[in-house]
């Protein structure tokens, strides 16, 4: 019971973290990006783009272009990952309206992009640290990483490249440049506030439950497990499990870890590099040595 509600405590907080980093970031786009015409990369760019080029409600387009993206990942990046997307994006589709008819923060082109690069990352960081997702474009990156294990960020990246350069077909080089260097401002703020946008994670877990946390990271992530024996001087025989994932998927293994041993010790690096297969590519469900 006492750990239900610690659970439940637990889920409290992330979602009204979630619902602070989508209103922290509706914020930035509406006070310091679009009066501009500074965009943002992914679906909130091209949604900004159409907006506008036709004065189309911002936050009914951001939310209405997600949904395709969310639907084609809801299979493969679990339930509550996608319903906290589904949460952290009606609140800032929601609060992008509220904003809009606010008085701008900045006219100055130099300011906007600085502290709207800055607020954006620090709002975006909080929601993808505790679960959730703005843009749907990273949920297919993330699939693209699993099935053909192309690095999440460089997707993102490549996606957002392209956006801009249609943007600077239709609003001109100078904003197109513009909106390069506020994405880049807010990757790093996004690589402080979650530590490591695109760099691979490796998790390392001392337990006694080895093989249900190793069947459980490959049925819920998809991720291979290397199963080394250990000794602790105090506490004895120990599993230790290695494991290479993505920043994204740092939230699920957490999770699976607090369901099956809370008391387990984990330790969390940045990878500079993999050489070789170690993420594998694989159909999540499928547990080896079972039907």
């Amino acid at each position: 019971m006492l750990q239900k509600e610690k659970h439940g405590k637990k889920l409290f907080l992330d979602f009204l973290l979630l619902a602070a980093g989508a209103i922290i970031a509706a914020f930035a786009i509406e006070e310091f990006l679009v009066p501009n015409t500074i965009l943002d990369g992914g679906v909130v760019g091209v949604s900004i783009m159409i907006n506008t080029l036709s004065g189309f409600p911002l936050g009914v387009l951001t939310i209405v272009l997600n949904i395709p993206f969310l639907i084609v990942s809801a299979r493969r990046l679990g339930r509550l990952f996608i319903i906290k997307a589904v949460y952290a994006m009606a609140i800032f589709s929601i609060f992008l309206e509220i904003f809009e008819p606010l008085v701008n923060a900045t006219e100055e082109l130099l300011l906007a992009v600085c502290f709207g690069g800055v607020i954006l990352g620090f709002g975006v960081g909080l929601v993808i640290r505790f679960g959730g997702c703005l843009d749907g474009t990273e949920c297919v990156a993330i699939l693209i990483n699993r099935k053909f294990k192309f690095p999440t960020g460089q997707t993102v990246l490549i996606i957002n490249v392209a956006i801009y350069v249609i943007a600077g077909f239709l609003f001109g080089f100078d904003r197109a440049m513009c909106s390069l260097l506020t994405y880049f401002i807010t990757s790093r703020i996004i690589d402080w506030v979650d530590t490591g946008l695109n760099q691979a994670k490796a998790a390392m877990i001392i337990t006694d439950k080895g093989e249900e946390i190793s069947k459980l990271i490959y049925q819920r992530l998809g991720r291979t497990v290397t199963i080394l024996e250990g000794e602790g001087l105090i506490s004895g025989k120990k599993v230790v499990l290695y494991c290479v994932l993505t920043r994204m998927e740092i939230y699920e293994l957490k999770r699976v870890i607090r369901e099956v041993d809370a008391s387990a010790f984990v330790t969390i690096s940045d990878v500079s590099e993999i050489i070789g297969n170690h993420i594998k590519k694989v159909e999540p469900g499928a547990i080896p040595g079972e039907d």
